[in-house]
């Protein structure tokens, strides 16, 4: 008994070593890697570009994905927020009897109300769209990909240091990935009928 446990042990070290070196070996791979020390690329997965589409280097390209990236994340989050807040049957006044997840769409077309809830949508949509960029023809600079304050708003931006700066935008980006998975999947959910909403409450039905 004591020959195989010692045996194991051995097996154990071997593959413990082995995996450190793999592990020495990956870390090598990524950090040489474009992009492989920006905002985003971290733990457990690091920089994730299965398809290559950032490998060139090319920085015009990556600032336009990370853009990308941060607004569906933004409303992304929103829209995690919004289907909550109807499942919880919060509405607002003289919506009441709108229905929430995804037959809430077909229910605001029956009637002259609702489609006017859907116009106001619509026009928020462009107002948003159109607020949310960075105005070049300002004199002003936007501090990073995803700054669109114009030097309008700030909430205590400048006041805080670099370091806490780049938390901050690291957890909004997180926050964003995960509500993006988020909404996904709430949607998936209600379509094929499973609640994942406490006390199995199922939006829609």
């Amino acid at each position: 008994m004591k020959v195989v446990a010692v045996l194991l042990a051995l097996v154990g070290a071997a593959a413990a070593f082995s995996t450190s070196a793999q592990q020495g070996r990956a870390s090598t791979a990524i950090a040489a890697k474009p992009f492989a020390d920006a905002l985003g690329a971290q733990a457990p997965l690091g920089l994730w570009d299965p398809l290559g589409l950032i490998a060139d280097g090319n920085t015009v390209k990556f600032d336009a994905l990370r853009e990308r990236e941060i607004k569906h994340g933004r409303v992304a989050m929103l829209a995690v927020v919004g289907y909550l807040t109807t499942a919880a049957g919060i509405r607002f006044p003289g919506a009441e009897d709108i229905p929430d997840g995804l037959k809430a769409f077909p229910a605001l077309l029956e009637t002259k109300d609702g489609m006017n809830v859907l116009m106001q949508m619509v026009a928020f949509f462009v107002v948003a769209e159109i607020v949310n960029r960075d105005a070049s023809w300002l004199d002003n600079k936007a501090e990073f990909v995803g700054d669109y304050r114009n030097g309008a708003l700030d909430f205590g931006w400048d006041s805080l240091d670099e370091a806490t700066k780049l938390k901050k935008r690291a957890i909004e980006l997180n926050n964003g990935r995960a509500a993006q998975m988020g909404i996904f999947g709430l949607v998936v959910h209600e379509i094929i009928g499973t609640s994942v909403l406490p006390g199995g409450y199922l939006p829609g039905q």
